[in-house]
């Protein structure tokens, strides 16, 4: 009987001396066979009743040698896989072969362009303003000329917090100009990019959420004169050195006189007709002067200062300047796309 039990022992520590875990899966079996709480040594124990008096010391000896050879196995194998030394199939690596190339990424097409419009602004004394993306209502509408109730509202449908009927996700980046004009006074000369959202059926030329470039500037003696030269630059060094540009009347409750900026992209080219529906003009922004109204609300005195706004679409800027005919591929992070935008402007 005793013969029986000295074999099963010296048969365990043969296995344990032979395993080689590879992988923490591997390693979690063995711990269980030999370490767990209902291993296959602690049996063993219990059969010491069963041996001879003058066997005791040496089959305790070798019990101890079995379960403490499991447990240095256990250590050094896991201690292997921590420090990267084996793959998961249990076969060494060399850490002195060079790695593989590793891919380089790529600009997201809309932060290109948004780079490169804060780089316009910036180089004629525009500083950038962010704010929060969760605004109140005060600030995304009363303030620019749109109280309750008015029917512009309807243009910028959004979504609001559950259970709060004045907490909403901001349709536009002017309520950043209402934050900067009542806390700073003029000169007032910001830039505001950020992320908007509206209520708008998703399609190849519309989504609910989208990225803008809103500009203000207030001062005394602010002209719609120094808008447009503004504008004209900013449409040179965004579209080429002889881009030409046309303002169409048109309205925003916040601004007052109103206007659609067009560039001239001709009608050369089947996407020059494609994009400008073959009149030549491409609206690339909305702009005015800054309605009295907006300045009374944000504490700035409209008998002294005047100022001029405008807002731009980054994601339409991106489709025309890479030809991007979806607006959804903006947004669906394939890499297959993105993989194409490896250089700015």
């Amino acid at each position: 009987m005793s013969d029986n039990i000295f074999e099963k022992v010296s048969t365990l520590l043969n296995e344990i001396n032979l395993s080689n875990p590879g992988t923490d899966e591997d390693l979690e079996t063995f711990r269980i066979r030999f370490l767990g709480t209902k291993n296959i040594i602690k049996p063993l124990f219990a059969e010491m009743k069963n041996v001879p008096n003058e066997q005791k010391k040496e089959f305790g000896l070798k019990l101890n040698q079995l379960k403490q050879a499991a447990e240095a196995k256990y250590s050094s194998c896991q201690s292997a896989l921590n420090s990267g030394t084996t793959t998961s199939k249990g076969t060494s690596i060399d850490l002195s072969v060079p790695p593989g190339p590793l891919n380089i990424g790529a600009r997201h097409p809309v932060s290109l362009v948004l780079n490169h419009m804060i780089d316009v602004f910036s180089r004629i004394g525009f500083t950038v303003a962010e704010d929060r993306e969760i605004e109140d209502d005060w600030h995304n509408f009363t303030a620019m000329n749109t109280p309750e109730h008015h029917p512009a509202r309807d243009m910028q449908d959004t979504f609001y917090l559950e259970g709060s009927d004045s907490m909403l996700l901001r349709t536009h980046t002017s309520s950043v100009q209402a934050r900067v004009m009542t806390t700073q006074k003029p000169p007032i000369r910001i830039i505001a990019p950020g992320r908007v959202f509206r209520n708008e059926t998703i399609s190849a030329r519309s989504h609910c959420q989208f990225h803008q470039v809103e500009g203000l500037f207030v001062d005394k003696g602010v002209s719609f004169a120094d808008m447009k030269q503004t504008l004209l630059y900013f449409a040179r060094e965004m579209y080429g050195a002889k881009t030409d540009i046309r303002l169409r009347p048109s309205y925003f409750p916040f601004t007052e006189p109103s206007a659609e900026m067009d560039v001239w992209l001709g009608t050369e080219t089947d996407i020059t007709r494609r994009l400008t529906k073959g009149t030549g003009w491409l609206e690339v922004l909305g702009c005015g002067m800054v309605d009295p109204n907006v300045l009374e609300n944000c504490g700035i005195d409209s008998e002294v200062y005047s100022g001029y706004a405008f807002g731009i679409g980054i994601e339409r800027s991106a489709m025309q300047k890479y030809d991007i005919s979806d607006i959804r591929l903006l947004f669906e992070n394939d890499n297959r796309f993105l993989g194409q935008f490896t250089s700015a402007f």
